[in-house]
């Protein structure tokens, strides 16, 4: 029993696949996925996936390094499509840092857009964050100033255990996608050790960050969390399993998934 809370499958190397990409998924025992949107394009497409694979639900967001490049009927489509069936998250919204895509500010505004919306509609908002851990946690803070507790996900989380356990005191949920597998990762797999069992989550943000022992040799697909999985059993002394039973009813909590 596993659920990728952070999957791509919008994107066109699945075009030729996905159908097959969904069925290994369940194969390996991941019997949800949630379909995360970067941009108005993408996010149609995500509900659309979402509409034809019963394991499939959809996220709609705006990625910070895409917002220069939005048009001035895009917010209102996200807001539109936030409304849709089997949507059941905003994002993925954040900062970044690292590329100069989009400007500091605006990246800022469109982060406050994200998570306003999350609140309007009570679902969960999920966070990127590259080279930018303090904008992100004064963005964060201001939020849960404004209304507490917050409900979202640090997604493909890279920050230390103070980070994400201020996050937990937030509301929010901390997630690992493939990263934590690698061998210069000993640092977060011990951050992974220590996020309370009711708050962990797991993802693949394929196609991007295969698992070891799959990295290198072909694109992630929702089928490869299982490593990850594996790998944070190992580090939190639990059989994967457990990791997995306790991660899955974790996401089906937080994005209200009944069925």
């Amino acid at each position: 029993m596993l659920f990728d809370t952070h999957a791509h499958l919008d994107q066109e190397e699945f075009d030729d696949t996905r159908d097959a990409v969904v069925e290994r998924a369940r194969v390996a025992g991941v019997e949800t996925i949630i379909a995360v949107g970067t941009t108005v394009a993408a996010s149609q497409k995500c509900v659309e996936v979402a509409a034809k694979y019963p394991s499939v639900y959809a996220a709609v967001g705006l990625q910070p390094n895409y917002i220069a490049e939005c048009g001035p009927d895009d917010w209102a489509e996200i807001e539109r499509l936030a409304t849709q069936p089997r949507v059941v998250a905003i994002g993925e919204t954040g900062l970044d840092r690292h590329w100069d895509f989009t400007p500091f500010e605006m990246q800022q505004d469109y982060f406050d857009r994200h998570m306003a919306l999350a609140g309007r509609l009570d679902l969960p908002f999920i966070v990127h964050m590259r080279d930018c851990d303090a904008d992100i946690m004064e963005a964060l803070r201001a939020e849960h100033r404004r209304r507490e507790p917050l409900r979202g996900i640090m997604h493909s989380f890279t920050g230390d255990a103070a980070m994400a356990a201020e996050c937990v005191g937030l509301g929010l949920h901390i997630s690992f996608a493939g990263m934590v597998t690698y061998k210069k990762s000993q640092p977060l797999r011990d951050c992974a050790a220590t996020i309370p069992a009711e708050r962990l989550l797991i993802e693949t943000d394929c196609p991007y960050l295969s698992p070891e022992p799959v990295r290198g040799k072909r694109p992630n697909e929702p089928a490869y969390v299982a490593h990850t999985a594996t790998c944070i059993a190992i580090a939190r002394s639990v059989s994967p399993q457990e990791l997995g039973r306790q991660t899955t009813a974790n996401a089906r909590e937080l994005f209200r998934i009944r069925d």
